[in-house]
């Protein structure tokens, strides 16, 4: 059931599970990236991933509980809210690290500025920051303080981290990954070294996918570029006794159509029927589920709502999506909103 397209894949389904039955509500790109990410289809709510750092907290001290990267051949449509925190405090929303160049810039301190003097600048900023929170009670003080804290400590954490230099010749070649070329590849293994240095949320967008024309062409190419790192993904995390705490999304935001669109080598946006598979956190490897029409239309079988998806996943993580609340413009708003239902065929 796996593609010629997707060889590596091919390897790792025995540990990954496939649905073949997700279901959006929206057909556009920003619309639908919106709704993935943030439930909703209208700006200013707040991604999964802001919801995850709320409910979870954050693990490292010295990096962002939240990293956030797109590695397309453009940005995605959804634009910043894909990761942002909408009116979740400020927190809490993904901080974007750069695939080209250094990651993160400005780690460097200028000519005449050393440690010492740096730390003595930020104990006197935070100290007048923190006077004016008691006043005023901002929370967004309160994140400008720690986002001062997060990235001074980053200037001696970040550089090590995201060198993917510093891995043995046999993981950069099982990612494909080339220390100082960007590519997705590389993204996916700093994701990783990420994730075992305290981060707890990992997004990377690789907006390449929309194929209205020149189908075999890009799908090939897409496929070329992402299937060796994200298979290898799940072949590292497991052998490094990662896979059953960290889990693995892989997706977009709806399918394409199985009719042709633009003569005889194109798919249209289909919000009816797709698929995306996961791995690892408590997902049940090695299993297909859901059905189409003959036509690969809509779902005829396991039925799995963008809504139903995100109850889904908060329950692998710890929380029920119900009770995962934030109070704001007097009612109680929650990732899934007044909809959602755990998909139980999904849980180990």
């Amino acid at each position: 059931e796996v593609s010629e397209l997707l060889p590596f894949t091919s390897q790792i389904v025995d540990d990954i599970c496939i649905v073949k039955s997700m279901v959006t509500d929206a057909f556009n790109h920003a619309p639908g990236q919106l709704m993935m990410n943030t439930g909703s289809m209208i700006f200013g709510r707040p991604s999964f991933g802001a919801w995850s750092v709320y409910g979870l907290g954050r693990e490292s001290q010295d990096l962002p509980a939240f990293v956030a990267f797109s590695t397309g051949s453009k940005g995605p449509s959804g634009g910043n809210s894909c990761w942002g925190s909408g009116f979740l405090p400020t927190v809490y929303q993904g901080v974007q690290f750069r695939n080209v160049g250094d990651p993160v810039l400005y780690l460097s301190n200028p000519r005449g500025v050393d440690e010492k003097l740096q730390r003595d600048s930020l104990d006197t900023i935070n100290k007048l920051n923190k006077m004016r929170l008691e006043v005023v009670g901002d929370p967004e003080i309160a994140t400008r303080i720690n986002s001062f804290e997060t990235a001074f400590k980053m200037q001696k954490v970040a550089p090590e981290v995201t060198d993917i230099s510093k891995e043995p010749k046999h993981i950069l070649e099982m990612y494909g990954a080339e220390p100082g070329k960007p590519s997705f590849a590389n993204t996916v293994l700093m994701a990783r070294r990420l994730v075992e240095k305290g981060v707890r949320f990992v997004q990377i967008m690789h907006e390449a996918w929309d194929q209205h024309g020149s189908l075999v062409r890009d799908l090939t190419k897409n496929c070329k570029d992402t299937d060796q790192a994200c298979a290898a993904l799940v072949k590292d995390l497991k052998q490094r006794g990662m896979l059953d705490d960290t889990l693995v999304i892989w997706g977009g935001e709806f399918g394409r159509t199985p009719m042709v669109q633009g003569g005889d080598d194109g798919r249209d946006h289909h919000p009816n029927a797709f698929t995306k598979w996961f791995a690892g956190g408590g997902i049940k490897p090695g299993v297909t589920i859901g059905t189409t029409d003959d036509l690969g239309f809509n779902v005829a079988e396991d039925r799995v709502h963008v809504h139903d998806l995100h109850a889904t996943l908060l329950h692998l993580l710890g929380f029920d999506h119900e009770k995962l609340t934030y109070r704001f413009q007097g009612r109680d708003f929650r990732l899934t909103d007044v909809h959602g239902v755990v998909a139980k065929k999904l849980l180990a």
